[in-house]
Parts: C-alpha cells; structure tokens; sequence
C-alpha cells in the first residue's frame, strides 16, 4: 500500500528524508526562504515544491498541484523561534507564532488522514494557548490527537535535542513512537549513539577561506569551518571535551561573561567523544554560540559534521553558497532519524486504519 504526504514549511527536506524512508510517498512540498527551497529541490526532484509563504496556499492549490483527491499524511514542522528557550528572554510576541494554525488551516482544506507536526517544547508553555486552539481545531475536525515532548537521542539520533510532536488521526489515534535506543541501555535498548558515531572518521575540513578562494564550496561537500578570530583560537586551546567558557580565565573571556556571568552554560564549548552532542543550531559553527567545538581539534565542527549529527545522509546537497544559510537549513532540520521514527508510527497506524 502506497501512503502519500505533503511536507509544508518543508526547510532544506530533513523531515522529508524521514517520510521517504518510512515509506511515505511526498508529493508536495512548501518552503518560502529560497536557499533551503533549492536544497530541497535538489535533493527530492520528484516532489512538487512551491517556493511561497504557505499563507498563500490554499488546500485546492496543494492537490490540484499533485493531482490528487486524498492525501494520507499532512505534515510540517512551522517556525519555531517565537517558542524557543533562546528567546525567553524577550516578551515581545514573535508574528511567526501563528503559523502553527496554519496546520488546521490546511487540514480543513485537504482532510488528510492524518496529521504530523513537530515543534520547540515551548509551544507547550510560552506557546501554550496557540497550542491548546490548534488541538481544539482539530479536534473539531473529528481529529482525535496525541502528543508529547521527545528526546531525539531515544530514537537514534547523536544529538541531545527535545521535540515537540504532534499526532493526529481522522477518527483514529496515533500514539507517539516507542524510543529505540537509551541512556542507560535499559530494557536491552542500544545505548544512546554518539559524536564519535557521527563524526569520528571525518577528516580535516576547509576554511571557509581557502574553499572561497579555491572556488571549492561545492566540492567540499560543505565540511568546512570558519576561521577562527586569535582570540578564540587561545580561548578553544584552554577547553577540554565537555567543558565550556568556565575553564577560560577571567581575564581571556569576552567582557560579557566576566565578573560573575551566570548567563548560557554551553558557549565556548566543546562537544564530547563519547556522548550525544549538544541541540544543533544555526550557530552551528560558531563557537561563542554553543558547545560546537571539536572535541579535540581546535577548530569547531564543520557544517557536514553539523549535519551528520542532524542524521542527514552523508551525500545530502546543501544547494546554497553563503555558509550562514547552510548552517540555518541544517540547524533548524529536523533531525532525519527522529522524523523516520515518527513518520513510521504513522504509517503502521494509516496501514492498520485503511
């Protein structure tokens, strides 16, 4: 039985990737920021994607682009940043918030028959009401719906990372997905993966300089790092695997975090071999913006090092040539074995349901 889905704010297809691997056949997909839209069409070329603000896309768009009269799976994973932690700090309302409702938007318009959509935990707190009237919408559609707060390491992925997912069935529950893999190898689960299983054999990247000046971006497969600033090449030599900015003396620190600095823990770290790496953002390759170092070069992890700890296979093109976009299109992925795992919970329900 073929299952066929649609992937809105798509990004560069990492939560397509998961689909195609649990067996979904995606036929369309939405994404309006133009690097990630070519990422994406690079690498899923049999999917119909629009490069257009899924506000302006209506649910007759979507399946006459397809050609279509059901779909089994609507799925999306809308902005998040409004919801972040990263952003807690600011009390102003972010105007992306909203586009979670876009999701029961589409789903009175198609009638999928089943519903995916992923999120920042602090949807279910700062982003508590919007999330509480996208459930009741739904359930007004005769969805009946399921969700939690997951971590991706329980499901295989090398990276500590928490999840927001939501599951939706027309008349049927879909449970959230069992975890594959533990900690502790409880219950006779794998133990959690890790850096060294991500990145352990990957060889010395590029500078971003010399891949420019060589006119090698593309070649490079995009393991490339920035250079870094003396002052953090000094910095990062004083910091060992699994330790942050607190082992750089006083007087070598950025004048921010001196004099009793109790802010983010993780800056100006490094990750560690032998444990799931840290949440990957679009500061991926920054080192005054995590705990992106290496765990023994000094250097920070390189965008493919990013994106293999996000699961994306190791071929996967990332179509832009500007670093800062590579780096948003991996860091804002969903990572692609979390998205299998979820898309295959979904698929044994619609199977079971048909």
């Amino acid at each position: 039985m073929t299952l066929n889905s649609i992937d809105v704010y798509s990004g560069g297809g990492g939560l397509t990737v998961g689909m195609k691997r649990a067996g979904f056949r995606v036929k369309a997909a939405v994404e309006i920021e133009s690097n990630a839209y070519d990422t994406y069409r690079v690498n899923h070329p049999e999917v119909q994607i629009l490069n257009q603000d899924l506000t302006t896309v209506s649910g007759s768009d979507l399946m006459n682009l397809i050609g279509l009269k059901q779909i089994d799976l609507l799925a999306g994973c809308p902005p998040c940043q409004g919801f972040t932690s990263l952003t807690a700090k600011y009390r102003r309302q972010d105007a992306r918030n909203v586009l979670v409702l876009e999701m029961s938007r589409l789903a009175k318009e198609i009638r999928p028959r089943a519903i995916m959509m992923e999120n920042v935990p602090g949807l279910t707190t700062k982003g508590e009401d919007l999330c509480n009237k996208l459930k009741k919408r739904l359930n007004s559609l005769g969805y009946i719906c399921t969700s939690g707060i997951l971590q991706v390491a329980d499901y295989g992925v090398p990276q500590l990372r928490k999840r927001f997912v939501l599951l939706a069935g027309k008349g049927f529950k879909i449970e959230l997905p069992q975890p594959t893999h533990s900690r502790t190898g409880h219950d006779g689960l794998p133990f959690w993966k890790t850096v060294r299983d991500a990145i352990g054999h990957m060889q010395k990247p590029m500078t971003l300089g010399d891949a420019r000046n060589r006119g090698e971006i593309e070649k490079s497969s995009w393991h490339v790092v920035r250079t870094l600033s003396t002052k953090n090449a000094r910095r990062i030599a004083l910091v060992a695997a699994g330790e942050n900015w607190t082992r750089i003396p006083e007087d070598m620190r950025p004048r921010c975090h001196r004099g009793g600095y109790k802010g983010f823990s993780n800056v100006y770290g490094r990750m560690e071999w032998d444990q799931p790496s840290p949440a990957i953002t679009s500061g991926c390759t920054t080192f005054s913006m995590g705990r992106f170092g290496h765990p023994v070069d000094n250097r920070t992890i390189s965008v493919r090092e990013a994106a293999l700890l996000q699961t994306f296979p190791e071929n996967y093109r990332f179509e832009t040539p500007y670093m800062k976009y590579a780096c948003k299109i991996v860091g804002n992925a969903l990572p692609c074995d979390f998205a299998e795992s979820v898309s295959r919970q979904c698929q044994v329900e619609l199977t079971r349901n048909s």
